[in-house]
């Protein structure tokens, strides 16, 4: 690994090369981890998200970005509804995650990967700026371990249900995407999230996980780290029982009940999110699954523009295989 200088005090790499990362297995899954998920996946189906267009936000890359509400398991969200701007035939959809930390706009997840594209951006439940909720931290490490002493009561099983309530939002938004296989795109939060929302849900036909968070819990909480994952590890300190909870939020154990096609991006250094719980998430995959390996992440460093122009012309290649 060429040299990587940094202040923090701790390796960010943990140590690992490649090869070793790549060896990193997932968790086994605790009992009624299927069960546990499948009836959250049939709950949020049963909800009628009756979303609602704002106003126009911006136009931009060939897209109109809008405001949009929608209802989920726990309430309101909101976030940006993206459609074609000359008003094209949609062909492909996209649900778009994001990082801890929520999102105030579109951003750089605009342009979409493929033209003739719509794709719907929530915030997920807690997270600002439009998923806030009354009594629900919107600050990282407070919002990571909301409700985390009860497998039902886990902030985390809110979030994830928020993914497949926007994936029937932008269905219902865009009916020319019924019965077309969505694509999925998350980093770091939104990463892990994807990866327990993905294996249930059949409307996703391909993802890209950047960064994944949330993978092998039981090896991360051995691992210092500048995210929310430090959040966690405090609060198990306090509170061991509460890996039992956390096996069921495992990415990396869900992963290994996705069969649709993912690309990830693991870092090979990363303070926030540490790289054996990312790589733990790809090597898990037992579907179709590309590797497209990055130098660091959660941190500027030489090289770094380069590396996601490469990721970027990855991913459009691959939902252009995968989403025909």
């Amino acid at each position: 690994m060429p040299r990587f200088v940094h202040d923090f005090p701790f390796d960010p790499s943990y140590g690992r090369t490649l090869d070793e990362l790549l060896r990193i297995a997932a968790p086994a899954a605790p009992v009624g981890f299927d069960s546990f998920w499948r009836a959250g996946f049939e709950k949020a189906r049963r909800i009628e998200p009756e979303p609602r267009v704002g106003a126009l936000v911006e136009e931009r890359d060939g897209v109109r970005i809008l405001d949009v509400s929608y209802t989920s398991t726990g309430g309101r969200c909101g976030g940006w509804l993206v459609l074609p701007a000359d008003g094209a035939p949609v062909r492909h959809g996209f649900v778009i995650g994001h990082g801890y930390g929520g999102r105030d706009q579109a951003g750089p997840d605009v342009p979409l990967p493929l033209p003739a594209s719509a794709a719907i951006l929530p915030c997920v439940t807690g997270m600002p700026v439009k998923g806030l909720r009354p009594g629900v931290p919107s600050v990282a490490d407070e919002h990571v371990v909301h409700g985390i002493d009860s497998r039902d009561g886990y902030i985390i099983g809110d979030c994830v249900a928020d993914l497949w309530c926007a994936a029937s939002a932008l269905i219902e938004l865009v009916p020319a995407l019924s019965g077309r296989g969505l694509g999925y795109l998350g980093e770091s939060f939104g990463g892990g999230l994807g990866a327990l929302a993905l294996p249930w849900d059949e409307r996703f036909a391909a993802a890209q996980l950047r960064l994944p968070t949330f993978g092998n819990h039981p090896l991360r909480l051995t691992l210092p780290c500048v995210g929310s994952g430090e959040a966690v590890r405090r609060h198990h300190r306090d509170h061991p029982g509460v890996l039992d909870v956390l096996a069921y939020y495992d990415a990396a154990t869900a992963a290994t009940r996705i069969t649709a096609p993912v690309l990830v991006a693991p870092a090979l250094r990363d303070p926030a999110v540490p790289p054996p719980g990312q790589f733990a998430v790809y090597n898990a995959l037992r579907g179709p699954r590309e590797l497209h390996v990055l130098q660091a992440g959660h941190v500027a460093y030489d090289g770094a523009e380069s590396e996601a122009q490469a990721l970027r012309a990855a991913t459009t290649e691959f939902f252009a295989t995968h989403l025909a």
